[in-house]
C-alpha cells in the first residue's frame, strides 16, 4: 500500500486536468454537414476549390464577422488577380458610390451618407470594405433595392411589370421563377401566417424574400462569368439548407461550384446538435452566450 499515496496524487491529478479542460470556453468550433470536426485550415483548402463561397451569418454575431474578414484575406492570397466580395448588406443601386468609394473618390463620411449603409455598418462590415479597398478587392453590392422588395411585399411580383428598364438593372432578370415548395419557403409562409397556397400575404412576402434570393445570385453569376472567384456575406437564412440563394445560382449555373458556410448558436460546442446538420458544408457554432453587436 506504499504506492497508495502516489496513486492518489495521479487521480488528483487527471482530475484537474479534465476540470481544466472542462472549462475551456472555446469563441467557436468548425464542423461539417454530417457533424465531424474540422479545423479552419482544412476548410480553408476545400473553399480555396471553390467558385462562390456563400457565409451565411447572424447579422449580430462578432465571431461570423471576424472571421468573414480572415476568410478575405486568405481567400485574395489564393486569388489575388481574380477575387472579389459580394454583400447583401448593399444595395444593388448604391454600386456606383461604392465602387467611388473603394477607388478613394468619395470621402468616407460621404460614403457613409448616401451608400445606406445598416446600422452595425462601422462595427460589422466596416473592415472588410476597409481590406477590400486596401487592396484593390472588387466590392459587389448584391441586394435588391428595398424599394422594389417592399413593392413585391404589397403586391406580389406582379407588381414589378410597371417597372422602367432603367430600374430593371438592379434586380434579376423578369420574370422571376419561384419555387413556392422549397422548405425555407414553406417554412416562412408558416411564419407569416401561411402555410399552404392561397394566402396572398404570406406569398407576397416569400416572394419579396426570393426577390432577394434570386438578384442576389445575379449579380454573383456576373462576377463568376467575368472568372472572378466570389465570397459572398449574407444572412443565413439566404443560403442554408442548400436553397434560397444557392438555388438561384444552380438554376443559372448547374456546374458552378458553391459551397456554403452558415453560423449558429448552441450552448454545447462539443458536438452538433442533430437538428443543425445538413444545413450547410460547414458550420460554424458559436456559444449561445457569445456578446452580440447589437
Amino acid at each position: 500500500m506504499k504506492n497508495l499515496p502516489l496513486l492518489i496524487l495521479l487521480l488528483l491529478m487527471v482530475t484537474a486536468v479534465t476540470s481544466a479542460q472542462n472549462k475551456d470556453k472555446p469563441a467557436y468550433r468548425l464542423f461539417t454537414k454530417e457533424g465531424k470536426n474540422i479545423s479552419y485550415s482544412k476548410m480553408l483548402k476545400e473553399l480555396e476549390k471553390a467558385d462562390v463561397v456563400l457565409f451565411g451569418e447572424q447579422h449580430n454575431d462578432p465571431i461570423a464577422h471576424w472571421l468573414q474578414l480572415e476568410l478575405a484575406k486568405d481567400l485574395h492570397q489564393a486569388h489575388p488577380q481574380n477575387f472579389a466580395i459580394g454583400v447583401e448588406m448593399f444595395e444593388a443601386d448604391v454600386q456606383l458610390v461604392l465602387n467611388e468609394y473603394l477607388a478613394n473618390l468619395t470621402p468616407e463620411a460621404n460614403f457613409e451618407q448616401e451608400s445606406r449603409p445598416w446600422p452595425n455598418y462601422k462595427t460589422d462590415y466596416k473592415p472588410i470594405l476597409r481590406y477590400a479597398k486596401e487592396n484593390g478587392i472588387p466590392v459587389v453590392a448584391t441586394n435588391v433595392p428595398r424599394r422594389y422588395a417592399a413593392m413585391v411585399s404589397a403586391g406580389s411580383l406582379s407588381a414589378l411589370g410597371g417597372i422602367s428598364e432603367e430600374a430593371k438593372k438592379y434586380i434579376a432578370p423578369l420574370p422571376i421563377q419561384v419555387d413556392m415548395n422549397l422548405p425555407g419557403y414553406k417554412r416562412m409562409m408558416g411564419m407569416f401566417g401561411g402555410s399552404t397556397h392561397g394566402n396572398t400575404k404570406s406569398e407576397n412576402i416569400v416572394q419579396a424574400q426570393a426577390l432577394k434570393d434570386a438578384t442576389m445570385a445575379h449579380f454573383i453569376l456576373e462576377q463568376v462569368k467575368q472568372d472572378n472567384k466570389l465570397l459572398h456575406i449574407n444572412g443565413a437564412y439566404h443560403s442554408d439548407n442548400f436553397e434560397g440563394i444557392g438555388w438561384y445560382l444552380k438554376q443559372g449555373q448547374p456546374q458552378l461550384k458553391t459551397v456554403t458556410i452558415t453560423t449558429l448558436l448552441q450552448d454545447d460546442l462539443e458536438k452538433l446538435s442533430e437538428e443543425n446538420k445538413e444545413k450547410a458544408d460547414y458550420v460554424i457554432v458559436v456559444p449561445a452566450s457569445m456578446t452580440r453587436t447589437f
